[in-house]
Parts: structure tokens; C-alpha cells; sequence
């Protein structure tokens, strides 16, 4: 792969994007305004829970947030580079997948990464801010735990692309991608809080089958040395595997994809 080509190509089309995003300026400040106050309303919802309870599931005020600060900056973060999944189904349907096949550059590629949204990067800073304030208050931050805690990020990373390739094969398969994507999106949501909170069998399900705690809540734990060895394992082997088996069902995918010129 030729990574500056590729490099070329995401920037062409984030410009490309940019642009669009900011045809209304009006309507790009509504967006923003919106993100920030969802996330102002629910950190002011954990304050309030915290405060009442003094811990939640056994972690303090400051931990929670950081919990809710590393949420948000995973899943900004795959909304800021995957944004072109939800544009996925109106190039399947008009036929400009077609073109994108003929392209000399991966057309899973140009499905993922064909245009970053720029205006997610208020969030990411914000996001940033809070991981960087809640870590303080918490103490007892080490070099290994902030080590084991960016690897675990960029697993999860791995994992919401693994996830948004196989939204792209049930794309490709069926032309069906925003129902696919707001289920990622409505689990994802469950990730906002530690995992520790929801009872069995439902913990269970939303780390292992749906890895929503190994994605949000897994990096958290390492940071504050509250993850076992065995857990970092298993998190990488499932990200491993995730990965693996989307790249496989993208290969199958488009070998069962039937144009819309025939």
C-alpha cells in the first residue's frame, strides 16, 4: 500500500467534506452546540448521581468521568475518520460503488476514510481536556498504566473499524446501513458508564459478544491498575479477531455484490 497516496486521497476528501460541513455555517454551529450540550447534560447527570450516592459501582466521581471522557474520545475519534459509512448506502444505491471498484486505490479504503468530518474535532479536544483533568484528580498514574491504557485505545479503534467494515458488507449485501449504524451506535452508548454497573448476563454479552467494555471501559481500568494481565489479552485476541473476520467478510461481500447497472 502506498501510504502517501492513500494520505493524498483522505485529504482530497476531508477537504472535500470541510467544505460541505461548512456550506452552513449556521447549521455547522447547531451540530457543534448539539454535541456539547449532550455532553454537558450527561457529565452534569453523572455529577448529580455521584453526588448522591458518592460512588457508582465502586468508582469515585472523578473516575466516572474519566470513564465518560475516554468514551467519548473512542467513539469521536472512529466518528471523526469512518464518517463515510453513513454516506455508504446512497453510493450502493445510485451506482457510484461501481466507480469506486475501478478506482486504483481500495475501494474499502475509500468507503472508510472517503471524507473526515471536521467538525468533530471540537469534541475531540474536549474529550482530550477531560481524560487529561479526571487522570490528575485520580492519582496514582504510572508510565506502564498510561502505556497499557493508549494501546488499549487504539484496540478499540481497531474494533469500531472492524465493526464499521461489517456494516459495510451488510451494505453491500442488502443496501440496509442506517439501521446497522444506529445499533452501533445505541450499544456504543452503553460504554458511557463502567460496565460494572449493568448485571449479568447483559455484562457479559456487551464485552465479549458485543465488545463494548473491552472498547470503552477495558483502557479506563488499565489506567487506574484495575485490569488483569488476563483481560489485556483477551481484549487484543478479540480485536485481533474482530478485525480479521470483517476484512474476510468484506472479501466475500464483494464477491456476492450485484450491481445496480445489472
Amino acid at each position: 500500500m502506498n501510504i502517501k497516496k492513500y494520505f493524498k486521497v483522505w485529504q482530497i476528501t476531508t477537504l472535500s467534506a470541510t467544505q460541505i460541513a461548512f456550506a452552513s455555517r449556521f447549521g455547522a454551529l447547531i451540530f457543534i452546540v448539539g454535541k456539547l450540550l449532550r455532553f454537558a447534560f450527561f457529565l452534569f447527570f453523572l455529577v448529580i448521581i455521584a453526588s448522591r450516592t458518592k460512588v457508582v459501582a465502586d468508582y469515585s466521581l472523578w473516575q466516572v468521568i474519566f470513564f465518560y471522557a475516554t468514551f467519548n474520545f473512542i467513539d469521536t475519534t472512529a466518528q471523526f475518520f469512518l464518517r463515510e459509512v453513513y454516506r455508504f448506502r446512497a453510493y450502493v444505491v445510485s451506482g457510484n460503488f461501481d466507480y469506486f471498484l475501478t478506482r486504483p486505490i481500495s475501494p474499502l479504503f475509500r468507503s472508510l476514510f472517503g471524507g473526515s468530518d471536521i467538525l468533530d474535532t471540537v469534541m475531540l479536544a474536549l474529550s482530550v481536556i477531560f481524560i487529561a483533568v479526571s487522570a490528575a484528580k485520580i492519582g496514582n498514574i504510572n508510565l506502564t498504566g498510561i502505556f497499557i491504557y493508549a494501546v488499549l485505545v487504539a484496540n478499540a479503534l481497531i474494533i469500531a473499524l472492524a465493526i464499521h467494515i461489517l456494516v459495510l458488507c451488510i451494505g453491500v449485501l442488502t443496501t440496509e446501513i442506517d439501521n446497522s449504524i444506529m445499533l452501533y451506535r445505541d450499544l456504543t452508548q452503553m460504554g458511557r458508564v463502567p460496565i460494572d454497573i449493568y448485571r449479568e448476563p447483559v455484562t457479559f454479552l456487551i464485552t465479549f459478544v458485543i465488545p463494548v467494555g473491552i472498547m470503552m471501559t477495558y483502557p479506563a481500568k488499565a489506567l487506574m491498575n484495575m485490569l488483569a494481565a488476563q483481560s489485556i489479552i483477551i481484549a487484543f485476541v478479540i480485536g485481533g479477531l474482530f478485525l480479521a473476520g470483517s476484512l474476510k467478510l468484506w472479501r466475500l461481500s464483494l464477491k456476492n455484490y450485484t450491481s445496480v447497472s445489472t
